[in-house]
């Protein structure tokens, strides 16, 4: 007899099954499933997951989280009624990848072993996935990748993200990936067809969850600038690979072209990262027409892309919330893992040179047609159900059930 985990036999798991757990006294003969992350991102895209596996009553769903951020990921518990079972809170001020990444691999191997999960859950490509994938791998509990497939085929960009979901490719036992091209590069990679799912990505679930509700910004000088009716152009930097010089170019360059169109207004959600608020503060603070705000939460960032006039981020779900809505994006990076939006025409690789940020800025605040272009292109991401795909290739995984049929845009 096969197992569901890996393919080894039974008697070669060491993790408790649904079965097993009643001779070691855990109750529940449900099948477990433990969903583990650690950031906002993660938390907004398995939000709807964990919302699906609650409505299951074949699976009982275990809710972990590292606390890689703290503040940003309890608004969106709030937001979206998430209680998590289990909080590792292994957030220490200006911590280490290595720190991080034992933290995290001793907490989520603990909880492994002390719950017992058939199967664990991670998403993405952050330090917290690939410990929680290493840390069920070592349990031999069958790890499932949502987001599976994402590459930019650059080991170093993003850092330290490219390489964290490649090995956590290598740990899984079921790839979720969002696109039929993220599938072909897992089958390109050597993942057996039949391992993969293609579910859309469940950002976009979440998206259409809070974008109706039109949340009340919490900071009034914010609901103010949305009123005034000027175009809003909407600013996140966080990535590493950015992190000085670069950053501070690409966010001189957005000043340049501000500068002579009056009817321009920017807003920079601050990430909390110190080192990347340190480069915000000294290159934007107390310019004309520059808004400088603590993160905010998803209900209201969803509003604020929905209201904004265009977007100039480095960040990877901003890619795909965004032409969701209607608003074109400018990424500030060289290469992205989200080639879909490129090929849609819905991103525009700018990479952080001031010159080349400044100059497609200024055309898309000066040229009709190509803002057109940008704007009415088609969102390659989902249709608001990736999440029932998600787990019902769970279900299938576990014995349980059939797979939905395959995302196709």
């Amino acid at each position: 007899m096969r197992s569901p985990r890996d393919g080894r036999p039974d008697e070669h798991n060491d993790a408790a099954t649904a079965e097993q757990r009643t001779s070691k006294g855990i109750e529940s003969v449900v099948p477990r499933v433990m969903v583990v992350y650690g950031t906002r991102p993660e938390a907004v895209k398995m939000a709807p997951v964990v919302a699906a596996l609650r409505e299951r009553t074949t699976l009982e769903p275990i809710v972990a989280v590292t606390g890689q951020h703290r503040e940003m990921l309890d608004q969106v518990h709030e937001f979206f009624g998430i209680r998590p079972d289990h909080d590792l809170a292994i957030l220490t001020e200006r911590q280490t990848l290595t720190e991080i990444t034992v933290r995290a691999l001793e907490g989520i191997n603990s909880l492994v072993r002390k719950v017992a999960p058939d199967a664990v859950v991670v998403q993405g490509d952050t330090t917290t996935t690939f410990a929680g994938a290493l840390a069920a791998f070592y349990e031999r509990v069958p790890v499932v990748h949502v987001e599976a497939g994402l590459r930019t085929d650059d080991r170093y960009s993003p850092f330290p993200e490219e390489i964290n979901r490649r090995l956590t490719t290598e740990l899984a036992s079921l790839h979720l990936a969002p696109t039929v091209a993220n599938r072909d590069r897992l089958v390109a990679a050597g993942v057996p067809p039949s391992a993969i799912a293609v579910t859309g990505n469940t950002v976009i679930d979440a998206l259409c969850t809070v974008v109706d509700r039109r949340q009340p910004y919490s900071d009034p000088e914010l609901a103010e600038v949305l009123r005034r009716g000027r175009r809003v152009i909407v600013v996140t930097t966080h990535r590493r690979e950015s992190w000085g010089e670069p950053m501070r170019e690409a966010l001189r360059a957005i000043l340049d072209v501000i500068k002579d169109r009056p009817d321009v207004e920017v807003v920079v959600p601050m990430h909390r990262n110190p080192i990347v608020r340190e480069v915000v503060v000294a290159e934007l603070a107390d310019q004309p027409r520059v808004h400088l705000t603590e993160p905010l939460p998803y209900a209201e960032f969803a509003r604020l892309l929905s209201e904004c006039y265009l977007v100039v981020t480095d960040s990877g779900g901003i890619q795909e919330e965004a032409p969701s809505l209607g608003r074109p994006v400018l990424v500030l990076r060289d290469n992205t893992e989200r080639t879909e939006a490129v090929e849609a025409g819905t991103v525009r690789l700018v990479g952080t040179r001031r010159p080349v940020v400044r100059d497609a800025l200024a055309q898309l605040l000066d040229d009709e047609r190509a803002y057109a272009e940008m704007a009415s292109a088609v969102n390659p991401y989902g249709d608001g159900k990736a999440a029932e795909r998600c787990v019902a290739a769970i279900e299938e995984l576990l014995g349980l059930g059939h797979r939905l049929p395959d995302y196709v845009p």
